[in-house]
């Protein structure tokens, strides 16, 4: 009678903890209670589906450069930003580095799990003396201070990220994985020189003076931001997401990125295979010859396209997958180092050639691929295949950037 008993309740015991965790049935079923997944279209960004294209010279190529031959490459799906990043929004990059400085000298942190946190909640009101003065390392000495005012010097504005360098795993799997934790850290403010360092006997002091200050240009892309700086603030940005995103219990996002040149060149045809411009082509009017960029229209009438400089982010008509300004504007990085004949070696399969160089090192392999032409620009530098460079450590009044995340599945379809 004690034996049934024990295994009566040893049956119901069974049954109770079976009940609990649904794996426990004898069958394949996978791990209950993971958290549901749907990847919202991040604000401000458009879906690129998946697809196949023709990467390569789409018309003559006028500069004879030979580094950009025709290839078949297929792109996985992901979302990218609709417009180059703007004044105004690089700004919130630059006001939360300068928050994040002034809360830390202020004492503003806390303690959260035995990590030391900056306490957001409290409040830094930077028009009083008192902050001032609390604040005194930020702002530029007495003596370097033009006619007494007050400022924060811009190179104290420094972000501080930390990346695990995963091909460099791959390459040496037999080190410990912290070795491939790098440091970084980066003074994140637009170079504003740029404007009157670019252009000798120009007169481009007031763009210097008002472009990334005044709210007249808040809605213009960012320039004089290096390819370092725009990779910070991609860190940056999926921080700022993916910490409210884990403050409200939710599954954390992938990266913002900047895209691969394949990429861009991908989104920039819009699902047009063959086309020289985003639009279509060949020409760059539309059929009431107005013209459907912003670049350097025949032999320098700059203001003839609507823009003497840069236009607003959102001028123009957008391609087919809703992206504007792909052509003029401003140029863009790329994530991609360049070489004049990776075409030849990189896979036909989401393409990518990367190459981080250490500041010591020569400036030939600090070339990244730049795509896109500029508001300066001849139109044969708008076109989707033209390739060009700069060093990743240079900053220019007509480069900009605009960030991509990877989409994680085959296509919107998943979720319906």
């Amino acid at each position: 009678m004690k034996i049934t008993q024990a295994l009566i309740t040893l049956g119901i015991a069974t049954v109770l903890l079976g009940s609990c965790n649904k794996s426990n049935t004898g069958e394949l079923v996978g791990v209950s209670g993971r958290k549901p997944w749907f990847q919202s279209e991040p604000y401000g960004m458009v879906f690129v589906p998946q697809g196949v294209f023709q990467a390569g010279q789409s018309d003559q190529d006028v500069f004879f450069s030979l580094n950009n031959q025709t290839k078949t490459v297929s792109i996985k799906a992901f979302y990218m930003d609709d417009t180059e990043i703007s004044n105004n929004e690089y700004r919130q990059f630059v006001e939360w580095v300068r928050d994040s400085i002034a809360h830390k000298i202020l004492g503003h942190v806390k303690d959260v799990n035995g990590m030391e946190m900056i306490d957001w909640d409290q409040k830094i009101d930077y028009s009083k003396t008192e902050t001032i003065d609390q604040l005194s390392e930020m702002y530029y000495p007495e003596n370097e201070q033009l006619f007494g005012k007050k400022e924060m010097d811009a190179k104290k504005m420094i972000f501080q990220y930390k990346y695990f360098d995963l091909k460099g795993a791959v390459a040496s799997p037999e080190k410990p994985r912290s070795e491939f934790v790098k440091s970084w850290e980066k003074s994140i403010y637009p170079d504003t020189l740029c404007w009157v360092r670019d252009f000798a006997f120009s007169y481009n002091e007031p763009q210097t003076h008002n472009y990334f200050y005044h709210p007249a240009y808040d809605d213009y892309p960012t320039v004089g931001v290096s390819w370092e700086q725009a990779q910070a603030f991609s860190n940056w940005r999926t921080q700022l997401l993916n910490s409210w995103r884990q403050a409200h219990d939710m599954a954390a996002m992938p990266e913002f990125r900047l895209p691969t040149e394949f990429e861009w060149e991908y989104a920039s045809r819009g699902g047009l295979n063959t086309s020289p411009y985003p639009w279509g082509g060949p020409y760059i009017r539309n059929d009431k010859g107005c013209f459907l960029a912003n670049f350097k229209p025949g032999r320098g009438n700059y203001p003839d396209d609507g823009g003497l400089y840069t236009v607003k982010v959102y001028s123009y008509n957008p391609n087919d997958y809703g992206l504007y300004n792909m052509a003029g504007n401003v140029a863009e990085w790329t994530i991609t180092a360049f070489e004049e004949s990776i075409y030849s070696t990189v896979h036909d399969m989401n393409p990518d050639y990367k190459y981080n160089a250490k500041p010591e090192e020569d400036k030939v392999m600090k070339r990244k691929v730049i795509r896109g032409g500029s508001w300066k620009d001849v139109a044969y530098l708008c076109q989707v295949s033209t390739r060009s460079y700069e060093f990743q450590d240079s900053v220019k009044s007509y480069i900009g950037f605009r960030c991509v995340m990877d989409f994680a599945g085959r296509s919107l379809a998943d979720f319906k």
